[in-house]
């Protein structure tokens, strides 16, 4: 296990012991374990024990509960708890925003037990009757249960990638001579994964010979397997000489495949041994597999040159130890040089942040010091002081303009008051956009992938203002957020809207979030041109705003 699943562990502890009534000191410290767990640096599988048991605010007893998960993936005094659990109870621990002595309040007072009881209680109007509660509060918690019933069995891009990944490397290491790639959702990037699909010329027994592997069923060529406890995954057989066709075939949505059709010079597409002679039979440029989702024939199949990582040139979301970062200041910009950027922006969070030590002014101007110190000792390298302000409820900025003049650039974000309709949330970003000093929307609907849907925006009309203006929207390349949506891409585009693909790096090793982030550009068929860090530097600070 790693660090951030280690830490997970003891969050959801927490939260039972919470449930249950335990005591609060255990609780808060098991709670504090999970933060200080997840923001270590040096894996906590290369620790001994004693070392673990010296980490500030763990000791002798946690250390103890770190090397059970570490040696059995699991932790026997949350398993005690969760036995006596309702497995409901569990589940609706995990609804966000609601912390659990809330869920301890509704399983008491409306003796429910599970998401679908709890639900229809809602459906009912009980909830608005306990204290503390009331009819924003109950629709709320009803469109959180009907996100989490949608998103179960799904997986982020990167978690289906890594399953994926194990496969592959488990058939190519039993049959070198094989070939196994992935396909469907994936090969598309899609940000949200339903289905680990992969295929392979690997032949049945093969597949059969695989101690790893278990096959739970199959249809003809098609296999649903398991993989070390991973399920869902579907894998598809075929030789060398239909490689070509059914990598295709596999790949597209069947609203892209009947448009492909449509479009072709030829009716059949088989014994094609790459993919390449699949779109030379039917007269067609070849189309990049992140594009294979849409059935809009007219767009697809322009076929503009994409935006690629090699493209970028600088980033522009980066949070450091000033804030809610796991390094320093120092480290995130020699690892951002490291990898060739020419500039890096720092944008910590404003005060308003409280939750992520979001920066007063007097850490501002310790945090400009140290900036310019580094700039005078780097050469390969410009560091620019940026700012992730917060948009307040009322729509204005959590520095004065005075402050936020003397930014190099600003990224203005919501990250509070996320249950505002869609009138209200609209007029709050629209206001913020008025501030003179914005340059960049950052993550426009705050969503997070399978956690939460965001809050509702007027989409057409922030891309409007942002255009007026002269502002970027971010594209932010966390694979939990993927927000701007890709799907929103071209209308900013034909509005003349840069997009910036961000990071939003809160250690050295999410800066590398940014191959995301171009993935989900290049299924809205982001263009070098309308990318707003495929600029210098210079051109980037140049750029007029209004």
């Amino acid at each position: 296990m790693n660090n951030k699943q280690i830490g997970n562990a003891f969050q959801q502890l927490a939260a039972l012991m919470e449930y249950h009534g335990d005591n609060p000191f255990k609780v808060k410290t098991y709670s504090n374990a999970y933060i200080t767990l997840r923001k270590l640096d040096t894996p906590l599988a290369d620790l001994k024990d004693v070392e673990l048991a010296a980490i500030k605010g763990i000791g002798a007893s946690l250390a103890s509960g770190i090397r059970e998960l570490i040696n059995t993936g699991k932790l026997t005094a949350y398993e005690i708890l969760a036995a006596k659990t309702p497995e409901g109870v569990i589940e609706m621990l995990r609804l966000s925003g609601y912390g659990a002595k809330k869920i301890r309040q509704l399983t008491d007072e409306l003796e429910v037990e599970t998401l679908g009881e709890l639900y229809y209680a809602c459906e009912e109007n009980r909830l608005v009757k306990l204290k503390g509660w009331g009819e924003k509060t109950q629709a709320d918690i009803q469109q959180k249960i009907i996100y989490l019933q949608n998103a179960k069995g799904k997986r982020l891009y990167p978690n289906a990638l890594a399953i994926a990944n194990e496969v592959v490397q488990t058939l190519q290491y039993a049959f070198p001579d094989s070939k196994t790639e992935v396909t469907g959702e994936l090969r598309r990037a899609c940000p949200v994964v339903a289905r680990v699909e992969l295929l392979s010329t690997v032949n049945h027994d093969d597949l059969l010979a695989i101690a790893t592997i278990t096959i739970l069923s199959q249809n003809d060529n098609q296999y649903l397997i398991s993989i070390n406890e991973q399920s869902n995954i579907y894998v598809y057989l075929c030789d060398n000489d239909n490689w070509g066709n059914k990598l295709f075939l596999t790949t597209g949505t069947r609203p892209f495949l009947d448009a492909f059709l449509a479009q072709g010079k030829a009716q059949k597409y088989q014994n094609m041994a790459t993919e390449t002679a699949v779109f030379a039979a039917a007269q067609l440029p070849y189309i990049v597999p992140e594009r294979r989702d849409s059935s809009d024939a007219s767009f697809v199949f322009e076929n503009p040159v994409l935006v690629a990582q090699s493209d970028l040139k600088g980033l522009l979301h980066i949070h450091t130890t000033y804030s809610d970062g796991l390094h320093t200041l120092t480290e995130m910009a020699y690892r951002a040089a490291e990898l060739g950027y020419e500039y890096i922006g720092i944008t910590d969070h404003s005060k308003a942040a409280f939750y992520a030590n979001g920066l007063d002014g007097t850490r501002l101007r310790q945090q400009w010091e140290e900036i310019d110190n580094l700039n005078a000792q780097l050469t390969n390298i410009r560091i620019l002081k940026g700012i992730e302000c917060d948009i307040l409820s009322d729509g204005r900025l959590d520095y004065s303009d005075d402050v936020l003049a003397e930014f190099d650039f600003v990224i203005a974000s919501v990250h509070s008051g996320l249950r505002m309709d869609k009138t209200k949330a609209t007029e709050r970003v629209l206001r913020a956009l008025d501030n003179k000093y914005v340059r960049i929307l950052g993550h426009p609907t705050g969503r997070l992938l399978l956690a939460r849907p965001g809050y509702e925006l007027d989409t057409p009309a922030v891309i409007a203002a942002c255009a007026e203006r002269g502002i970027a929207i971010e594209l932010n390349a966390n694979p939990n957020r993927l927000d701007l949506d890709y799907t929103h891409i071209p209308a900013a585009m034909q509005a003349g809207v840069r997009i910036a693909i961000n990071p939003d790096a809160h250690s050295k090793n999410g800066i590398s979030d940014t191959q995301y982030g171009i993935l989900a550009a290049r299924k809205g068929g982001l263009t070098p041109a309308a990318c707003l860090n495929v600029l210098s530097c210079e051109k980037f600070l140049a750029l007029k705003v209004r």
